[in-house]
């Protein structure tokens, strides 16, 4: 590999990234190895832009036409994935979300390249209540939802750009969120350890806010009262999908 490629901003992230996750025993919040490890990632992430990818940062489009209207909302350049963690982009255009998702006993970071992202993090409430025993929900939920249906607290909504340091998430903090692409197209770099994985028992789920006494509402908002807000498991939205595109950036190899 040639020497540039071996010093990218990119290549040491991706081998602080390996170092940090490959030894699932010291991984975890409470581990001075790891957060050690994960504190030099978050540096090196903090540092990354979009001319360290070769990514041009895209401008607002045009009023899309009818016959754009299969280009999807949301694209990912990947570039590199082992068992142990992945990394790529996620370019948004105006006005894209990705919905509100979750990863199962994962960790991650996410960067802003360009652009302005928001970011709404949610936590499942570490005890479910009995049930939705008592609450009310307008429309009512149908039988099977209730299943899915979890007690939540919105825990933060902030915007980032190139300028931000890192957004975290860990299996048990800040581990579902809604993505936002705020005034214009945005882009952000992504880290999750481990991958997403069905077959492991790290499938992607979407959720829905509702909020008690409240009609359900399918945007993120501001939490009333702990308690008060709840999260219930919906289908993929239809009007989300993720293209893909080449990466042009440094190649990884560790």
């Amino acid at each position: 590999m040639p020497r540039d490629n071996m010093t990218s901003t990119v290549q040491k992230i991706a081998r602080q990234a390996l170092t940090t996750f490959r030894n699932p025993s010291v991984v975890g919040d409470h581990n001075k190895v790891f957060l050690e490890n994960l504190s030099k990632l978050k540096s090196l992430m903090a540092e990354v832009r979009a001319a360290d990818l070769k990514i041009a940062p895209r401008t607002t489009e045009s009023a899309p036409v009818p016959s754009q209207r299969v280009a999807p909302p949301v694209t990912y350049m990947h570039i590199y994935e082992t068992d142990t963690f992945s990394m790529g982009v996620f370019l948004l255009k105006t006005g894209a979300s990705i919905p509100l998702h979750d990863h199962p006993g994962m960790h991650g970071m996410l960067k802003a390249i360009y652009g302005k992202v928001r970011i709404s993090c949610f936590d499942r409430l570490d005890k479910p209540r009995d049930g939705a025993s008592g609450v009310q929900f307008n429309p009512p939920l149908m039988p099977f939802q209730s299943s899915s249906l979890r007690p939540s607290v919105l825990r933060s909504v902030g915007e980032y750009t190139e300028e931000n340091g890192p957004c975290v998430l860990s299996p048990q903090k800040d581990n579902i969120h809604q993505i936002d692409a705020v005034d214009g197209p945005t882009a952000f770099l992504d880290i999750l350890s481990p991958p997403y994985d069905p077959d492991e028992g790290r499938d992607c789920h979407y959720y829905k806010v509702l909020h008690a006494h409240s009609e359900a509402v399918d945007r993120t908002s501001e939490a009333q009262e702990p308690g008060d807000l709840w999260l219930v498991e919906i289908p993929q939205p239809s009007e989300f999908w993720c293209g893909g595109e080449p990466y042009p950036g440094p190649k990884v190899s560790l």
